[in-house]
């Protein structure tokens, strides 16, 4: 099959959503045709990549037996709600171009976010034809009026809202990653719908192959790891107020690798400390290093967030083989996971007191925590492994592509 994607993120970037929308189209590419229209790297430093800062507006690789249409698009050092929108709008325009050189394709897979991008898969369904697919990874418009989006741009949002819905329902397959965001979709579109997560290649991700890196941890501490982006999802304020008060016990010392919109904020009040320690996002080669040194993951969320996202470094956590502490919504689905799991402890509340007694208790049993770990890395692989979820899309795609065919 002539496959395309239009997805925002792509190689060379290597963590989140460019990450999996890489491996689907290389995964793809061993057998069909496929081609990406996408924009210059910018992920998670919100600062185009290097080797891409001197590239033309317009520019073709081919990557992996995948040909890559580039369109270089406005990116925001400091990525406020409207400056986003400014984003999405400007690489919407840009990609037209893009979508014009492509010739034809039996099946159109839009990667969301960006929700705008779907005008330019429905665009290339009705000028060239082609099964057009819709996975979602976030829900952006969801998530972005979670926080605190000023209130003059209460229309803009509005507006987006209405662009979702119409462009959703464009589609004639959606797809996204957790159950809970197959009920949320539900509610949005009356196409046909399709679960397809985010999976874990545990091959990379192994403490087996680990490497020693004394720049991430010290062996006289217990050592407590968030790695990934440090943005609006998760409930920083609560982060800094649990490292803070842990000052108490100098045993404990926590690292903070990433990228986002937060980390000026969090490094700036937090680097005072004698327990904290911040480093860059690490390539993707080193990730397995990172995570498996660590002693226990944590992930703050907030509970608003309940099925507008599933964050992708819990299969990471677990593949890791240590055990995690989770806070969020009581009814999550992430909730589900670490009960069926028995990999961590998962806490409905932001409470001080809760996380440090299950901090505690990892500490004062390490046979416990070794034990939640395995557990964990046992769970993902057998649910997540991405093996059995990349084969099993293919196998729905082929199917929905071909009946899709038999009624034209």
């Amino acid at each position: 099959m002539k496959i395309t994607i239009i997805g925002h993120n792509y190689f060379p970037e290597d963590s989140g959503i460019g990450l999996y929308t890489t491996g689907v189209a290389e995964f793809l590419a061993l057998k069909h045709e496929v081609s990406i229209i996408t924009g210059v790297p910018y992920y998670p430093q919100w600062k185009v990549h290097a080797e891409y800062v001197n590239s033309p507006l317009f520019s073709k690789e081919t990557i992996n037996h995948v040909t890559v249409y580039r369109f270089k698009q406005y990116t925001p050092a400091k990525p406020t709600f409207f400056k986003r929108v400014l984003q999405m709008a400007h690489f919407l325009v840009g990609s037209v171009v893009n979508v014009l050189k492509i010739k034809k394709s039996d099946v159109i897979i839009v990667v969301m976010p960006f929700t705008v991008s779907i005008i330019l898969g429905w665009f290339l369904k009705i000028s060239k034809g082609g099964m057009l697919w819709i996975h979602i990874q976030d829900f952006e418009f969801d998530a972005a009026l979670k926080t605190k989006v000023p209130s003059k741009h209460q229309i803009i949002s509005k507006i987006l809202f209405q662009i979702e819905k119409w462009t959703l329902n464009r589609a004639d397959c959606n797809s996204t990653i957790s159950k809970g965001m197959m009920i949320k979709l539900a509610q949005k579109s009356n196409v046909d719908r399709i679960y397809f997560p985010n999976w874990i290649d545990y091959s990379m991700i192994n403490p087996e192959t680990a490497q020693e890196n004394k720049v991430f941890t010290s062996s006289t501490t217990f050592n407590i790891l968030y790695s990934g982006n440090i943005g609006e999802k998760q409930d920083w304020d609560f982060y800094m107020q649990f490292v803070t008060a842990m000052q108490m016990h100098p045993e404990f010392h926590f690292y903070l690798v990433g990228e986002g919109a937060k980390r000026e904020e969090i490094v700036q009040q937090l680097q005072i400390l004698g327990n904290f320690t911040y480093c860059p996002p690490v390539p993707y080669n080193q990730l397995n290093n990172l995570l498996c040194q660590a002693d226990v993951h944590v992930l703050f969320q907030k509970p608003e967030f309940k099925d507008l996202v599933m964050p992708s470094k819990i299969l990471g956590m677990m593949a890791s083989a240590k055990p995690s502490i989770v806070t969020g919504h009581e009814d999550s689905e992430i909730k589900s996971n670490f009960e069926h799991s028995q990999g961590g402890f998962y806490i409905h509340e932001n409470s001080i007191e809760t996380v440090k007694l299950a901090l505690l208790q990892l500490k004062e049993n390490p046979k416990t925590g070794k034990l939640m770990g395995l557990r964990a890395r046992q769970y993902v692989v057998a649910n997540f492994a991405l093996e059995s979820v990349l084969p099993q899309f293919e196998k729905d795609l082929i199917k929905k592509a071909n009946n899709f065919i038999d009624l034209f």
